[in-house]
């Protein structure tokens, strides 16, 4: 019988904050041909020189990894080094490294001849990175060589986000393991691919898929991202085709509104099972092994937690794990993928709410509308009310508008709305600025605010809701109508004003068209009171939910 020996290396650990010569010891490593665990922004990587076959060898053979599994390089901090490795370099990539780098954003380009087949996996393209994390890009420099570094995990285990979990995967099997302390972002780069039109979403990481359509437009997803490629398919990124992320358990990931997935892993979790959970919830599954991802709405707090909960379960003899899910918006399209492959894409949805955009002009009866769907549960989202908090509490928000337009709060915080109008009412393009800023930042604060809400059915109430980008989150986006006539009258009655300044006001705003045309439906007010308003709109939403309900039911079935 033969034996099966396993070379055993001394792995050194290097501390650069306490110890000088780390980096130029770590980068000989990466010239001699050998392998070093390096921290980056994202996770930690595995890293050795790019150009050298050998060593790529290694790093594929220390991981156990698939030898058709590419590998991403890494690189200074200088776009030079795009067109010293990769040919027919779009403007985009320089647009996109402008931007982005360093940062969490991997391009797949043409390669040169001078990096390998092997370390990309046999294609003729090559991921480039380059990571934002001083430490990498010291070696980087120092080694004066590309850094070829897949995640510094066994293949198929959770990625590691600490030099604990290097040690815990690499110790024995390479060379140095640099500890650079706890990753900030922790999940992988995102991975665009450059060379199809229009771009192509390989892997989505941690720069959102929002931020490249800013930049580049159009972005198609790649299929490989929500579900499993089929046998004999060739991955072109990391992480594309094989099983990854995965504890020893088998994970079951639960997507829709946090509280209902919270409620069905409650009703489906065995004695013994664990847990993955945002914080809020934690409570509910007492007297089980539970790891909380964080707060619901915190999305980054969520992607820098995942590869610990799900490392935190193979020290336990725990038979099951069941994981809540956040929405595919910002980070969450990321934090999914790694939960959905770590459950080998076992996944169940427990639903959401039904969103409902309600819009129309002054004096039509959207109020009425609104009351009608509060009746039947619904939590009404007041965009104009929201957008005014905002301006007092939300950092991104305030930081974008005084970025624009100069500090324009006062001392104590609440916006000069003088001083700011003198700027954006002089200027069409100010305006518009202000505008571009606000609809950026409040469909973030609107998806916030339905991930919290218990409420089955969620009322977005919106003047300009399609300008506002918030349509685009709506099952169904409703038009409150009236003639002319009769919201003048309204107007006058409710406002106090005289005939011709309310004739203006109803003048200035959108015609019936404009709801016809871009709402799923239009509700006419044609001069019924309120009460018998309230009560048209009260049958028709009833209907609307039951109807969003039965198709849920069938979709589950």
């Amino acid at each position: 019988m033969q034996i099966e020996r396993r070379i055993v290396v001394e792995t050194r650990i290097f501390y650069p904050q306490q110890d000088h010569n780390a980096i130029a010891e770590a980068a000989e490593i990466i010239r001699g041909g050998g392998l070093l665990g390096i921290p980056t922004e994202t996770v930690y990587g595995l890293g050795a020189n790019a150009l050298n076959e050998d060593a790529v060898r290694r790093i594929f053979e220390a991981k156990g990894r698939p030898q058709d599994n590419p590998l991403i390089i890494h690189v200074p901090n200088d776009v030079r080094w795009l067109e010293r490795y990769c040919h027919d370099v779009p403007e985009t990539a320089y647009a996109l490294a402008e931007k982005f780098w360093p940062g969490p954003l991997t391009m797949i380009l043409p390669r040169r001849e001078s990096v390998p087949l092997r370390t990309t996996g046999g294609l003729e393209t090559v991921g480039v990175r380059c990571p934002n994390h001083p430490v990498t890009l010291a070696i980087i420099e120092a080694s004066g060589v590309p850094i070829a570094a897949p995640s510094g995990n066994t293949s198929g285990r959770p990625s590691p986000t600490t030099a604990a979990h290097m040690i815990e995967d690499m110790d024995g099997k390479i060379d140095g393991i640099v500890d650079g302390g706890a990753c900030a972002v922790g999940v992988e780069s995102t991975i665009i691919d450059l060379t199809v039109q229009p771009p192509r979403l390989l892997r989505p990481g941690g720069l959102p898929l929002e931020a490249l359509e800013a930049v580049l437009g159009e972005v198609t997803v790649d299929k490989a991202v929500t579900g499993k490629l089929t046998e004999g398919e060739k991955p072109r990124a990391p992480g594309m085709k094989y099983r990854h992320y995965a504890p020893k358990a088998p994970v079951t990931v639960v997507t829709g509104q946090p509280f209902r997935s919270a409620e069905y892993i409650r009703a489906h979790l065995g004695e013994h099972d664990g847990v993955i959970c945002f914080d809020e919830f934690a409570p509910l599954f007492a007297g089980h092994i539970i790891h909380c991802l964080g707060p619901a709405a915190d999305k980054s707090e969520q992607a820098r937690r995942v590869f610990d909960a799900l490392r935190t379960f193979d020290d336990t003899a725990v038979p099951a794990i069941f994981a809540q899910c956040p929405d595919e918006s910002g980070l969450g399209l990321a934090i999914g993928n790694r939960l959905k492959k770590a459950a080998g894409f076992h996944v169940v949805d427990a639903g959401r709410p039904m969103v409902i955009g309600i819009t129309g002009g002054t004096g039509a009866g959207k109020t009425s509308a609104l009351r009608a769907l509060e009746r039947l549960g619904g939590c009404i989202l007041d965009c104009d009310a929201i957008y005014h908090e905002m301006l007092r509490t939300d950092v991104p928000l305030r930081t974008a508008i005084i970025d624009a337009f100069g500090d324009v709060f006062t001392p104590e915080g609440t916006l000069d709305r003088l001083k700011l109008g003198n700027v954006v009412f002089a200027d069409p393009k100010a305006l518009d600025r202000l505008n571009e800023i606000i609809y950026f930042h409040l469909p973030r604060e609107l998806n916030r605010r339905i991930a919290l809400t218990p409420a089955g059915v969620v009322g977005i109430d919106a003047i300009n809701l399609f300008e506002s980008g918030c349509g685009a989150m709506c099952d169904m986006t409703v038009g409150i109508t009236a003639p002319a006539e009769v919201r003048i009258r309204r107007i006058m009655q409710r406002d106090n004003i005289s005939e011709e300044y309310a004739r203006l006001r109803v003048s200035a705003q959108k015609s019936d068209d404009f709801y016809k045309e871009n709402c799923t439906a239009v509700l006419m007010n044609a001069d019924a009171s309120s009460t018998e308003f309230g009560e048209t709109a009260y049958r028709f939403f009833q209907k609307a939910i039951h109807d969003f309900t039965s198709e849920g039911e069938c979709r589950h079935e």
